[in-house]
């Protein structure tokens, strides 16, 4: 490679994994792509997708498609918005800046994650046309939940993503094994920020719909639920004051076990009887996967371990490549079922393989 010439990127998504790999600490790799206990729900999520088949429609005159959406918490310009994941400065020294920048230049939503390696005041600030939402774990301490609840707002954040699939931590022996435990020097969680200290993060089992109901009065911003996995629970949500439902069981991190959040979409869908979008996240790797989501009655989906691959193998030029690939990969896949947009997608278009 000579002076001056820019490397060349990964062609597809699944190559900037095997860059990324090539590039990251072993440790850093493992604490990205890890998953619980066996790692079954990991893998089911992925394998879920890889047994439904598109089943497209003919001669419809649908023309170039439209892929644009729009959330309580904003538009984008493509059903495929980044999913909340910690700590991206061990990915690229510029972290969550560099992956907001890339979100924007590819017109959509950055959910920024409470565990940030850079303060949601300074990711606001690095991309100021960036929408972004803030990721929140509920703190047992009210006030200091606030106190972030009021950071984020402060730095513009369109609505909150608060997860509630985490009244614990789930045990990652990837991460066990390379002894992985806090940031290395330098880095920290700039969102736990309180005063000079950083607070550790809490994950309590204490927290319940009334913490909910505490949010709603709190903040004006739409609220987003991530975690909705049980069909009963949808209710409920919607009850509470829920803007949205991300269908997700925490990219396979936390409860192993879990079934596939594609295989869960259907009933969650039903259940919210069109009250509220539902979203998911989880296994998405390539533009069919997002269509064959919609088309089971997602609004959007959401990609995390994509983007940070992206992020560790080229930077912010990698991870909006990344996103570039599958909002041209999802185009493709409209235009290929014969839709004009994501709305003319419907269950008739998809079948079990298997």
């Amino acid at each position: 490679m000579t002076m001056g010439t820019i490397p060349r990127l990964p062609a597809t998504p699944r190559e900037f994994e095997e860059a990324a790999r090539a590039r990251l600490d072993p440790a850093h790799y493992d604490y990205f792509a890890g998953g619980a206990g066996d790692e079954v729900t990991l893998r089911a999520n992925e394998a879920a997708f890889g047994r439904l088949a598109l089943l497209p429609r003919v001669l419809r005159g649908a023309g170039e498609p439209r892929t644009e959406v729009a959330l309580p918490g904003g538009r984008a310009s493509m059903p495929v918005l980044v999913a909340p994941t910690a700590f991206h400065r061990l990915a690229d020294p510029e972290g969550e800046r560099a992956t907001a920048r890339a979100a924007a230049a590819n017109g959509t939503i950055m959910m920024v994650s409470m565990a940030s390696t850079v303060g949601i005041e300074e990711v606001a600030a690095a991309a100021p046309d960036a929408t972004l939402w803030f990721q929140l774990y509920v703190q047992p301490d009210m006030p200091f939940t606030e106190t972030v609840v009021r950071r984020a707002e402060a730095a513009g954040c369109a609505a909150l993503v608060v997860t509630v699939d985490s009244p614990a931590r789930g045990v990652r022996e990837r991460e066990l094994a390379h002894g992985f435990h806090d940031l290395p020097d330098g880095l920290r969680c700039e969102n736990l920020r309180d005063g000079e200290a950083v607070r550790s993060l809490v994950m309590s089992p204490d927290i319940g719909w009334e913490h909910i109901d505490r949010l709603r009065r709190m903040t004006e911003l739409p609220i987003v639920l991530k975690g909705i996995m049980n069909p009963a629970d949808v209710r409920p949500a919607i009850e509470h004051g829920a803007a949205a439902l991300l269908v997700s069981n925490h990219g396979g991190r936390q409860l192993d076990t879990l079934p596939a959040t594609l295989d869960m979409l259907p009933s969650v869908v039903a259940a919210a009887r069109g009250a509220v979008p539902v979203l998911l996240d989880g296994g998405v790797r390539r533009g069919t996967d997002v269509v064959k989501a919609l088309a089971l009655g997602a609004a959007a989906v959401a990609v995390g371990r994509p983007v940070l691959w992206g992020l560790a193998a080229g930077g912010e030029r990698g991870a909006a490549r990344v996103l570039a690939l599958l909002r041209a990969e999802v185009r493709e896949a409209l235009a290929l079922c014969g839709c004009a947009s994501p709305a003319d997608l419907d269950p008739t278009m998809v079948r079990r393989t298997c």
